[in-house]
């Protein structure tokens, strides 16, 4: 498995594994806690989760499929912008920590910029490492401006931005993708197959099909061939994530890169940041 280092030095495998949207079905949690165990077991030992994903309860579900093997897993977790601040970002902390069965979270987001100022999270996330419940922090959804904005602010220990990127949402290329190479700060690649749309695609099926590939792995290929980011896509079952795992195995070829270049252009003008 290829490793992703953030700036701290820690290194974490380019491929883990998300949980937006489990734990809302409870006939799908056995399947749901067999899989990221099963992820665990091939290397993709980064799980993200968040306090927004069902009011806490995929944490709670994420808890307990580490269980006894906490120490494997490199734990991330996310407060909602109206908890970030220094009031409130320990008191959210301590409640993932709880849902989540353990003592300290790997690396915890601000999901989002919101109303608190970013010099006053920055600050809350800061203290919250010096306590021992945080080992590192970061953000999710900032565009560049935002960074800019949240060095300036004092926030130059962030070792992340968790955005939405993928062959359909290639915008940050333009601007925020090279900043954050510039600062060598990894990019956290959610929704990497857009929920699951481009499965569908005809040109990805055709050109996975003469790979020996799903479209899935194709488009997580891609993602991984990127320097400097980690996707982390939602498996529900064992045969899902194993699929997942696969895709970290395929080397696609400059006249692979080429082809998924004309088949899913990035824009031709920089864009706004966007958000799922």
């Amino acid at each position: 498995m290829r490793m992703i280092t953030f700036p701290d030095g820690t290194q974490v495998p380019a491929l883990g594994q998300g949980t937006w949207m489990m734990a809302e079905q409870p006939g799908r949690r056995a399947d749901e806690i067999a899989a990221l165990r099963e992820g665990i077991e091939l290397g993709m030992t980064l799980i993200d989760t968040a306090e927004m994903y069902g009011e806490g309860a995929a944490e709670v579900l994420v808890g307990e499929a580490v269980g006894a093997v906490r120490d494997r897993v490199f734990l991330v977790s996310k407060a909602y912008p109206h908890n970030a601040s220094r009031q409130r970002l320990p008191q959210a902390c301590e409640a993932s920590l709880r849902r989540l069965g353990t003592d300290r979270i790997d690396l915890y987001l601000l999901h989002w910029r919101g109303s608190v100022p970013l010099a006053e999270t920055a600050e809350a996330m800061e203290r919250l490492r010096a306590a021992g419940k945080i080992a590192r922090w970061g953000v999710s959804n900032l565009d560049t401006d935002d960074m800019e904005a949240l060095v300036a602010a004092g926030g130059v220990a962030c070792q992340t931005d968790q955005i939405l990127f993928n062959l359909t949402r290639r915008g940050p290329e333009h601007a925020l993708l090279p900043w954050l190479s510039a600062h060598r700060i990894p990019v956290m690649a959610y929704s990497p197959v857009e929920q699951g749309r481009l499965i569908a695609h005809r040109g990805l099926a055709a050109m996975a099909e003469t790979l020996g590939a799903t479209p899935a792995q194709v488009a997580l290929a891609w993602l991984l061939a990127q320097d400097g980011v980690i996707a982390i896509p939602k498996a529900g079952s064992i045969a899902h994530v194993r699929e997942n795992r696969a895709a970290a195995d395929i080397r696609l070829t400059d006249d692979d890169m080429r082809r998924l270049d004309a088949m899913f252009p990035r824009p031709r003008t920089p864009l706004p940041l966007e958000m799922l």
